[in-house]
């Protein structure tokens, strides 16, 4: 690439390293060298908030320590275990991953790409970020908030290339890992999608987008499956929560999950709520079971 960039590049890596030595954020996961933590740990924060990580993580390594404890346990301890992190599904194809590595990787998890892309669950930014956080590969790792900090900082450059080709022209020559880390404090505490704290940002200097972000937020219109204006992913978390707190084994009737989900439930509602059922219970969420009354529930064993 053209030799202003290459200078602009050293410049920035050297100044984002400076910024990351001082306000690098403490989390239990950093300089983690287990793989199976570090796994955890990614799978955890895909689309949840890191506070609610902090206080999910630890338990749920104390009670599934390592690949065999997670693989062997009731898929219903887990989903129980997975209280308050929402996105249930994670959590069952994280047994399943367990169960393919003890199977096919003799419990240790595998150290290439193309291995981490066929477990479940596992995508490009997650078989990256394991590959260089656990097995110290020379990688970029893209997830939003790198996205969001690439595009704004090499805006020429971000118009030109997709973001993964550009996040593998930036990557310092060592460093990866503590790079991609610093990129992802840089997005989510200053480099932020509304009101970026440009003032702050240890490169402002050298990026063209310093102070030009509008502060205001996107609206998504999205066409995301609803019912009465609530998403159907919402209902879908209150009935495994229902059947979390409900007596191990104990199947529920499926129109009292109705009641309990939705204060307006009614008969009209009853194909609707058939359709989530199957879709919980494809996903391995939920366990149905045919009654003289009709169908009833329960996390399954």
């Amino acid at each position: 690439m053209a030799l202003s960039f290459i200078d602009q590049k050293s410049t920035i890596i050297n100044q984002v390293f400076r910024w990351y030595s001082r306000s690098a954020r403490r989390l239990p996961w950093r300089g983690e060298k287990d793989p199976y933590r570090i796994l955890v740990s990614e799978i955890m924060l895909q689309q949840t908030q890191v506070s609610r990580v902090l206080q999910q993580y630890p338990r749920f390594l104390k009670r599934f320590p390592d690949f065999t404890a997670l693989a062997r346990a009731r898929t219903s301890s887990i989903i129980r275990a997975w209280k308050g992190m929402g996105y249930n599904n994670r959590a069952v194809r994280l047994q399943r991953l367990a169960r393919n590595v003890l199977g096919e990787y003799n419990g240790k998890l595998p150290t290439t790409i193309e291995d981490l892309l066929s477990l479940p669950g596992i995508g490009r930014y997650t078989a990256h970020a394991v590959a260089c956080l656990a097995f110290n590969r020379h990688l970029p790792v893209v997830d939003t908030n790198v996205r969001r900090v690439l595009s704004r900082l090499f805006l020429p450059h971000a118009k030109r290339m997709e973001t993964w080709e550009l996040a593998e022209k930036v990557l310092p020559k060592r460093g990866a890992s503590r790079w991609n880390q610093a990129l992802m404090d840089l997005g989510a505490t200053i480099c932020t999608a509304v009101n970026p704290k440009c003032r702050a940002c240890p490169v402002q200097k050298k990026c063209p987008s310093a102070f030009k972000v509008s502060n205001s937020r996107r609206v998504s219109k999205g066409t995301e499956p609803s019912r009465d204006g609530l998403p159907n992913r919402i209902y879908r978390g209150r009935i495994v929560d229902v059947l979390r707190h409900s007596k191990p084994e104990r199947h529920v009737p499926i129109s009292r999950l109705g009641r309990q989900i939705k204060e307006s439930y009614s008969r009209h509602d009853e194909d609707w709520l058939k359709g989530l059922m199957k879709g919980l219970e494809k996903d391995g969420l939920v366990a149905l079971k045919k009654t003289k009354a009709g169908f009833a529930a329960s996390l399954p064993r």
